[in-house]
């Protein structure tokens, strides 16, 4: 190895922390692009989405994990919580993410998992909604003391400038070593899947409570053209009386997800989006094991 890329960092950081805490805002704010989708629904995020940084000295693969789930004990639960434990086994850093000032059972369930052989990083997210600054002192000496954290980063993930200042103090955890990825990439992950995500996300953003975080989108087709994409996709429920509430008035809701979708497609994927969508019941598939595989979480 030449000096040169001896001199580089390359490292795998798993982001973990409970269920709507802000880690796909955080990845995607230090990824510079939206490679995980947001929402305030709980367990929005599934599966562990590699997001990547490339800089001059260091390149960070960032994996972010579901949300540990301690409630529900759902075949789709237990597929999320082991793609957590399996993050956790596989990386070089651990980032764990708590909400300024909440210190949770559901955080306290996750302190046993942190791993005792690497460097973890406590990032205390949210703190711009902290009204008196001077609170965070003591909350800040608190977490302090129930873990050997290799640093404390008080963040508001929201504000990207904010985000930006993390890098630098990761860096030196990262072990020396040639990049996996090529400079542009920004995640393991294909368009395919990406564009799944992107119509579960809008389902969850403009549905709201009406419709509960059992919706599965799968890809139908997806055909590339020179500047275009044609992709039809099926959004999942599990109960026959959700298919109206997705559908809306003559189909006005989902032809909003639809367009929603389609225009965050091609902001990411740079080219014109032809999306179709269709809705259909798949009765208990998130306590089906067999279907949960068929749906692409194991």
């Amino acid at each position: 190895m030449t000096s040169a890329a001896a001199s580089f960092r390359t490292g795998v950081i798993a982001v973990v922390g409970r269920p709507n805490v802000g880690k796909s805002t955080l990845v995607n704010a230090l990824v510079g692009a939206k490679v995980s989708i947001v929402s305030s629904k709980p367990q929005t995020t599934r599966h562990r989405i590699l997001g990547v940084r490339t800089e001059d000295d260091a390149q960070f693969i960032f994996a972010d994990t579901p949300g540990f789930q301690t409630r529900y004990k759902s075949a789709l639960n237990q597929a999320m919580n082991r793609s957590v434990t399996q993050a956790l086994a596989e990386v070089n850093l651990v980032l764990w993410l708590v909400e300024a000032m909440k210190f949770t059972p559901a955080d306290e369930r996750i302190l046993p998992l942190l791993p005792r052989d690497k460097p973890v990083v406590l990032v205390v997210n949210k703190v711009d909604t902290v009204a008196n600054k001077a609170d965070l002192l003591p909350f800040l000496q608190k977490m302090a003391q129930r873990f050997a954290f290799a640093e404390i980063v008080p963040l508001s993930a929201e504000q990207t400038k904010d985000a930006a200042r993390l890098p630098a103090i990761l860096k030196p955890y990262l072990p020396e070593g040639e990049p996996w990825f090529a400079e542009d990439d920004i995640t393991d992950r294909s368009s395919r899947f990406l564009a799944a995500e992107i119509v579960r996300e809008k389902v969850f953003r403009l549905t709201g409570d009406e419709i509960p975080y059992a919706v599965a989108v799968t890809i139908e087709r997806f055909e590339e053209t020179p500047g275009l994409f044609r992709i039809g996709a099926v959004v999942w429920v599990d109960r026959e009386a959700h298919r109206p509430i997705l559908l809306g008035h003559k189909g006005e809701h989902i032809k909003r997800i639809s367009t929603e979708a389609r225009q965050d497609m091609e902001k990411l994927f740079d080219r014109k989006v032809f999306l179709e969508l269709w809705v259909k019941v798949k009765g208990g598939w998130a306590d089906d094991a067999r279907l949960i595989k068929q749906f692409g979480y194991e």
